[in-house]
């Protein structure tokens, strides 16, 4: 009997353990894309300056419910909870079970909730977890690559889901996203940053305050 038989541990998943730990938030991510490409924009997590641009318009006074489609590995995650109340909710949704499991590890937040699940349903996801709609809504699926139907569905549901003067916010590297919610949203901004790689198109779609 040798020490492994003693430890129970088996070599290969020994060292399997250690290159993921090497490996970090980075090699997850970089799994999920070889996994499902179709489904993840970009090989890497998008950068700093990105992820401060998108989230600049969002006014954090009011808002109290975040959703995330496509969260990964959580790029925007600490920095959305880093800037949410303390009342707030953060909730995210992949289809992905291996970034929902990474974040529900990783991170320990009474405010964050990480579903296993489509975009599509966004709204029986947000009253599963008692609220009636979404302040803002952020996304960085690539809509040019979803399933035919996916990227329209997503949009109309994204547009009932978020309260009147809320807002749909999304970066991708090509104008799908854009396009699809200036269909839906009464008011579209747009941006750009060359700080990311590849550089990528912002979009604000804003709906029309009530009244």
């Amino acid at each position: 009997m040798n020490g492994h038989d003693l430890a129970g541990d088996n070599p290969a998943k020994t060292i399997k353990g250690r290159i993921k730990r090497a490996l970090g938030p980075a090699g997850v991510f970089f799994r999920g894309f070889l996994e499902h490409p179709r489904m993840v924009g970009s090989v890497i997590p998008s950068s700093g300056s990105t992820i401060d641009k998108m989230l600049a318009p969002v006014d954090w006074d009011n808002c109290r419910v975040f959703v995330e489609y496509g969260p990964g590995v959580g790029t925007f995650c600490r920095p959305v909870l880093d800037r949410l109340g303390r009342d707030g909710m953060l909730v995210v949704i992949d289809t992905n079970p291996l970034f929902i499991d990474y974040l529900q590890r990783e991170i320990r937040d009474s405010r964050f909730h990480a579903v296993l699940g489509s975009a599509e349903d966004v709204e029986a996801i947000v009253k599963a977890l008692g609220e009636d709609h979404a302040d803002y809504v952020l996304s960085g699926l690539p809509f040019s690559t979803l399933p035919e139907g996916v990227g329209e569905n997503i949009a109309a549901a994204t547009y009932r889901v978020t309260r009147p003067g809320g807002a749909f916010l999304t970066y991708q590297f090509s104008t799908t996203a854009r396009d699809l919610t200036a269909q839906h949203f009464e008011r579209v901004d747009t941006g750009f940053t060359w700080w990311n790689i590849p550089p990528c198109l912002l979009a604000w779609g804003w709906k029309q305050p009530a009244g």
